[in-house]
């Protein structure tokens, strides 16, 4: 169970850089029907393999739409744009203020309660993501920087998505195989990205293609789409919703380090003090993990 986290810190936090890669030639929402919608296919074919059913109970079905809209459409779409908005290491680090969305919706609408460790842990997470986030919010509030407020706005949407979807799906809980309910709500976000496609008129590029750019690809659609939200529908299953939002703030650390290692984010001091907070409050969730199942 403590390598579920693990493995999403290292899948979701480098899929940030590689995103940012493809977005350099793949328009935001046909980005997003390839990815997600390659991503369904796998789980498809690995459920085929494993000769599951491939349709869910047709009781799974408004779990599957709700969470696929909320979790999978409205977070993918708003990270695409917030990734086009401002730097990759700022999009990752304000989308994930979704823990602290998380447990709030958790304990309005789920009455679940956050005990010493967990507020600790939240503390340390809002803090650091406070301190991470500080240039963008002087940028939007301090210095009137209107095209920062993208950079603001969509992150925060991606945020709320997630977090309510992540409640949503843990106050009705979806029947069926975790890989094929996982893949049908990929379906669900790759058809509205579709639509968004057929509205905006976009096009599958032709130009720019590299190595670099089908590796980041490769990675998006393999471990950082099918994969992960695979490991994700399973640990959230297992465990709270606080508590499974809270393991996620290890991922923008990640994500930040990739960053500044494939797309040239270079982070300053303050970064740094800012990914301590959120290593140690991730650190505090994910070491009691255990203990958190059930609850």
């Amino acid at each position: 169970m403590r390598l579920i986290p693990v493995a999403l810190a290292l899948f979701w936090g480098l899929n940030w850089p590689a995103v940012k890669i493809i977005l350099s030639i793949f328009p935001p929402f046909t980005l997003r029907v390839l990815g997600l919608g390659s991503g369904a296919l796998l789980l498809l074919l690995l459920a085929r393999v494993k000769r599951v059913p491939l349709l869910p109970p047709r009781s799974a079905w408004p779990g599957i739409v709700v969470g696929g809209i909320l979790a999978v459409a409205v977070f993918n779409l708003a990270v695409a744009w917030a990734q086009l908005s401002t730097s990759t290491s700022r999009a990752a680090v304000l989308t994930f203020t979704m823990p602290m969305m998380s447990a709030v919706l958790a304990r309005l609408l789920l009455g679940e309660r956050l005990d010493g460790r967990r507020s600790l842990a939240l503390l340390l997470g809002g803090c650091g993501v406070a301190v991470l986030a500080w240039p963008v919010l002087h940028a939007v509030f301090a210095d009137h920087d209107l095209a920062a407020t993208k950079g603001l706005i969509f992150p925060l949407v991606a945020a709320f998505g997630w977090a309510a979807g992540t409640v949503y799906l843990k106050r009705w809980p979806v029947e069926g195989n975790r890989i094929v309910v996982t893949a049908w709500q990929l379906v669900v976000g790759a058809s509205c990205a579709l639509a968004g496609v057929l509205i905006s008129g976009e096009s599958f590029p032709t130009q720019g293609w590299n190595a670099r750019v089908v590796g980041a690809l490769t990675f998006h659609i393999v471990l950082g789409t099918a994969v992960a939200y695979w490991l994700w529908f399973v640990l959230s299953e297992r465990v709270s919703a606080t508590v499974a939002a809270l393991t996620t703030l290890m991922v923008p650390v990640v994500g930040v380090l990739g960053a500044m290692a494939l797309v040239g984010d270079r982070p300053g001091v303050a970064d740094w003090w800012g990914f301590s907070l959120v290593l140690a409050g991730a650190g505090l969730i994910v070491l009691n993990l255990g203990a958190g199942r059930g609850r």
